[in-house]
């Protein structure tokens, strides 16, 4: 073992002889020679002989991803066996590199990835591999190479042309101590103390904004209440909060997303005279009119580029959790999104434009979004006001995505979120005649397309469930008896049967009932099972079956 020393600093004890067999290691493990890569495997695990439980987690690691893909390559797992072999390396990969970063009070796993800009997908990759359906061996390789890559770039290529000097060590029993007895009470108390701060400074934003609220209500005892200009206290606490704010945006967007702030109580309703039910049954969210007014001064306050992303992303990060426990969260996430990005938009709208806007602005300027990740949050967090939000984030991006990658979004938002609501109103007649069959209503459409001009069917609107139990009435056309194909004209089937040459497939030219049959049987055919077996056929074994490699 050498021991390296920088100026200043204590010495450091390593596992490798010098830098000469650093390099070499991190070739072969990163080279496509099997061979090479078993060489560099047995130099790990000397180097995990003389360190102990004081390896790296970064070594440890890549030395267990390339196990794996040496014994992918070698063919002598099954699939079954490969895909837990590779879970296990990627669990204990995520587990052991964000286990250095948590503190105290435990801190989301994919806040920490992002924090080490670890893709989001092996995050996910990790949570189906612990507590879901196991992926497939496809992924498993493609989470492998990820995380490989992810380690050469931040672990292995920072050592090269420096002193390796380790960052990744596992902590010694010494160190541990000294953590746990110093630095994460530290940090936890610090995290603390600092949503501690954050609530306090709320709590007395909404004391004085309600006290302002109950004078109002006695000189004027009016039901419609309007607030004045913030008062002096309201003021100096706002100041108070924007000192706070710069470096505890975080602290300040969890506190307002708890319940009594930007998600009212039943009582905060009651006060300010607003029913629960309001806005409830209205085509889009929106917050009601009084709770934005009441929220409006802080509001405009934090507004920056960075603040209302953060807040923002939180908001739709809280509706993935809540859009199936409660409607009430759901209702005032969705509404305070949609007003959020709707007044954001309005600031940025010109003097002209102005002018037909609503007196109430929410921000005095617009700021930038990171439109991608706001649409991305959108569709992982799926509601009935999912269509709405998707099209606002589509309709207010700084660069617009193409019209027809637009349309098919907020078609699979639709049908996703809204199964029974047919297709999208903002989709015009020409793209309704290229949709695909999901609805009763696109299948007329496709049977309208087909018919001849003489024998159009009407396609019918989107209407109420009592008004559809007439579409069989609309469909019919001529003779209720006839059947499709009679319709046809004499050119389109001498059309079909032109194409069909060749193929063992026919037309019918039989009047039969097909709606008496099931699907999957044709007229003539026994209910027995067996008639479907073959009179003669050749057994194969599974060995000699082809086997595509690449799958």
């Amino acid at each position: 073992m050498n021991r390296k020393t920088s100026s200043g600093k204590a010495g450091h004890v390593v596992a490798w002889i010098n830098k000469a067999e650093w390099d070499q290691v991190l070739e072969y493990l990163y080279s496509k020679d099997c061979s090479l890569q078993k060489y560099a495997l047995q130099r790990i695990s000397a180097w995990r002989g003389r360190y102990g439980s004081s390896t790296p987690v970064a070594v440890e690691s890549t030395a267990d991803l390339v196990r794996c893909q040496v014994v992918d390559a070698s063919g002598r797992g099954c699939t079954e066996e490969l895909v837990l072999l590779y879970g296990m390396a990627l669990v204990r990969f995520v587990n052991l590199i964000t286990e250095r970063k948590q503190k105290t009070i435990s801190i989301p796993l994919r806040r920490l990835a992002n924090e080490m800009n670890i893709p989001e997908w092996i995050v996910n990759l990790r949570h189906d591999i612990t507590h879901g359906k196991l992926p497939s061996l496809k992924w498993c390789r493609k989470g492998c190479e990820c995380v490989l890559e992810w380690l050469r770039q931040e672990y292995w290529s920072q050592q090269l042309g420096s002193s390796l000097v380790e960052q990744w060590d596992s902590s010694t029993e010494e160190d541990e101590e000294e953590e746990e007895e110093v630095t994460e009470p530290h940090n936890g108390l610090k995290h603390k103390e600092i949503y501690k701060k954050a609530r306090e400074l709320l709590v007395s934003y909404e004391k004085e904004q309600f006290q302002v609220l109950a004078e109002l209500q006695k000189e004027n005892k009016a039901k419609k209440v309007m607030w004045p200009c913030p008062s002096s206290e309201l003021e100096w606490i706002m100041m108070q909060i924007k000192d706070f704010a710069p470096e505890n945006r975080e602290a300040l967007a969890e506190v307002l997303l708890d319940d009594g702030f930007l998600i009212p109580t039943l009582e905060q309703l009651e006060s300010l005279q607003i029913h629960p039910s309001d806005n409830a049954e209205l085509s889009m969210p929106c917050v009601p009119r009084v709770f934005v007014q009441f929220w409006h001064p802080l509001l405009k306050l934090l507004h920056s580029q960075v603040f209302t992303q953060v807040l923002l992303e939180k908001l739709f990060a809280e509706l993935q959790l809540c859009t199936e426990t409660s409607a009430h969260r759901t209702q005032y996430i969705t509404g305070w999104i949609t007003d959020i990005l709707t007044y954001n938009h309005r600031a940025g709208l010109s003097r002209s434009q102005k002018e037909t806007k609503s007196k109430c602005q929410l921000f005095a300027n617009q700021v930038r979004l990171q439109w991608q990740k706001l649409l991305t949050l959108c569709l992982a967090a799926p509601c009935l006001a999912s269509p709405y939000l998707l099209q606002q984030i589509l309709t207010y991006m700084d660069k617009p995505l193409p019209l027809d990658t637009q349309q098919r979004l907020l078609h699979l938002c639709c049908i996703y979120t809204q199964p029974g609501e047919g297709a999208i109103p903002s989709m015009d007649t020409d793209q309704l005649e290229e949709e695909a069959v999901h609805t009763l209503e696109s299948l007329l459409r496709r049977v309208r397309q087909d018919l001849p001009p003489r024998a159009k069917v009407p396609v019918p609107q989107p209407a109420s469930p009592a008004s559809r139990l007439n579409v069989g009435e609309r469909v019919t056309v001529q003779e209720p008896s006839q059947d499709l194909h009679e319709q046809l004209s004499p050119e389109i089937i001498a059309e079909r049967m032109a194409a069909l040459k060749g193929s063992p497939w026919q037309i019918c030219t039989d009047n039969v009932k097909w709606k008496d049959f099931p699907l999957g049987k044709v007229p003539g055919q026994s209910d027995d099972p067996s008639c479907l077996l073959l009179d003669s056929y050749s057994m194969m074994s599974v060995l000699e079956q082809p086997v595509d490699v690449e799958r």
